[in-house]
């Protein structure tokens, strides 16, 4: 049985594209590309030096051009402060009184919540804003829209 160079390419390529399923790791989709591009180029009947050199450009090019791109857009803030992740930041909360030692219990979605001030707010009671979710705490800061 005599297998072409295209074939072994698109093999590669197909692997590559199973191994980024199982493993989430988008750069692989870019690899496969180059292997995509030089089955093409086997196809066209290049030198398998010039399939190589396909895949490599390709394949690198797609895969620097993604990781630019993935440099330049803004990061997502950490979990515990993404509403996108956590849907009670930025949901409001009326707090009776600060105790003593800078907490406040807070009723929240039925139950009562401890709550502390963030950092370098001002502990005054009335309606403060979540701005972050530590374990079973709420980190609020005061509401500037009463």
């Amino acid at each position: 049985m005599d297998i072409s160079a295209s074939t072994l390419w698109w093999v590669a390529a197909g692997v590559a594209v199973a191994a980024e399923l199982t493993t989430g790791t988008f750069y692989l989709l870019m690899v496969a590309l180059g292997l995509a591009a030089a089955a093409v180029a086997a196809h066209l009947g290049a030198a398998v030096g010039t399939q190589i050199l396909a895949a490599a450009i390709v394949g690198g090019g797609a895969t620097a051009a993604w990781h630019w791109r993935r440099a330049r857009q803004p990061h997502s803030p950490p979990a515990h402060l993404n509403r996108d992740v956590n849907l009670d930041i930025g949901e409001r909360v009326n707090v009776d009184a600060w105790g003593s030692d800078g907490t406040a219990r807070v009723q929240y979605r039925g139950t009562t919540w401890t709550a502390r001030l963030q950092p370098g707010a001002v502990p005054t009671p009335g309606v403060h804003r979540v701005t972050a979710v530590e374990g079973n705490w709420l980190v609020l800061a005061p509401n500037s829209s009463h």
